[in-house]
């Protein structure tokens, strides 16, 4: 058994009401809520199950004929849609992963496809959101085999790196150290954009790990992002702001406060919801693969960067708050020396009448 998976993800930028969503969608489409086969219920825990959604097939062109593909999404809470195109084939010819690995290397004559399937799920979502706008060209993609049995023909380094070459042996070992087994018949490789999973049974679980870790990535690159374009706007209206008069000055700081207090609290709730995503309690294997799978797409340092941008933004708040302060106290002293002084000119006033 051979199972090609080709995985997009995008973002939405607004959360999404499931619940909702599914009552909607449950009369005309094909729907369903994601759930794991293999483990205990309590093993793995999700916060809200992503809805599944069946799009239909797709024929894509190889140079021995046409693969049939399976496409479905599944939309998530936090925003996100991950469409994947599914392709599974009974043969075990020796060597036919390697060559379906290199042909479709970097989701190679996709594009037309993942554009044409994300339209259609903008269509079928727009009636249902308030408002939808999905950017084709910022994504996440991803590239997922599965075979029953190893497959001696295929180098796993030319699978996972999308290319025939001569590797060197430290390019080797830095691609195949994220390797795990749980068993003596199976194992899963995990790179930066492919993992190949070899098991005798359909490792579902695995599979919606891996991109469940890919939707974590997204998020985070998203809203790294959004916070780099608030923090160019931040410092533009710094700029403006110190042309205007005093008073006009106070009132833009206050405004900027306002955003930039509604940005950090936003962000900092949705990266919550990110890091709690998923939670593996009890399966020791899922769990490894998981973690080995977040470490290889360095989703710590985004994290890291998001982090130190929100530092930024809370940090320049905090300056706008102290500069207003001082100016309001500024301006309360103005007032006590200017009443005093009309006390006096009054007093002064009142002697001479």
């Amino acid at each position: 058994m051979l199972s090609l998976r080709f995985y997009r993800i995008y973002e939405t930028g607004t959360e999404i009401d499931l619940d909702r969503l599914e009552r909607h969608l449950s009369e005309g489409h094909s729907i369903a809520r994601a759930r794991f086969s293999r483990v205990k219920t309590k093993s793995i825990i999700l916060e809200a199950r992503p809805l599944l959604l069946q799009l239909g097939p797709a024929q894509i062109p190889t140079e021995s004929g046409h693969l049939t593909f399976l496409a479905r999404a599944r939309i998530y809470d936090i925003g996100t849609i991950s469409i994947c195109l599914h392709h599974e084939s009974a043969s075990e010819e020796p060597g036919t992963l390697e060559k379906l690995a290199l042909q479709f290397a970097d989701q190679r004559g996709l594009d037309l496809i993942f554009t044409g399937f994300l339209s259609s799920i903008q269509k079928i979502l727009r009636p249902h959101l308030e408002s939808i706008a999905v950017d084709p060209e910022f994504y996440e993609d991803y590239n997922l085999f599965w075979t029953a049995a190893p497959d001696p023909e295929s180098d796993p380094v030319a699978v996972l790196m999308g290319e025939k070459a001569d590797f060197s042996p430290s390019i080797r070992n830095e691609i195949l150290k994220n390797s795990l087994s749980y068993s003596s018949d199976d194992f899963a490789i995990v790179s930066w954009d492919t993992a190949w999973l070899c098991d005798p049974e359909d490792p579902t679980d695995l599979v919606d790990l891996i991109e469940y870790a890919n939707v974590q990535l997204m998020q985070l690159r998203f809203y790294d992002n959004r916070l780099s374009l608030q923090m160019e706007r931040m410092y533009d209206h710094l700029e403006s702001a110190d042309q205007m008069p005093r008073f006009q000055r106070i009132r833009k700081y206050h405004l900027m406060m306002s955003q930039l207090m509604e940005v950090h609290a936003a962000i900092t709730e949705t990266t919550e919801k990110i890091q709690n995503l998923i939670k593996i309690t009890e399966d020791v294997y899922y769990a490894r693969v998981y973690a080995a799978t977040l470490n290889v797409l360095r989703t710590s340092q985004w994290t890291e960067s998001v982090q130190r941008k929100l530092d930024v933004i809370h940090r320049n708040y905090t300056m706008l708050s102290n500069e207003v302060n001082i100016q309001h106290s500024n301006f309360l002293e103005w007032m006590i020396i200017i009443l005093i002084a009309l006390e006096f000119a009054w007093a002064i006033w009142q002697t001479f009448v």
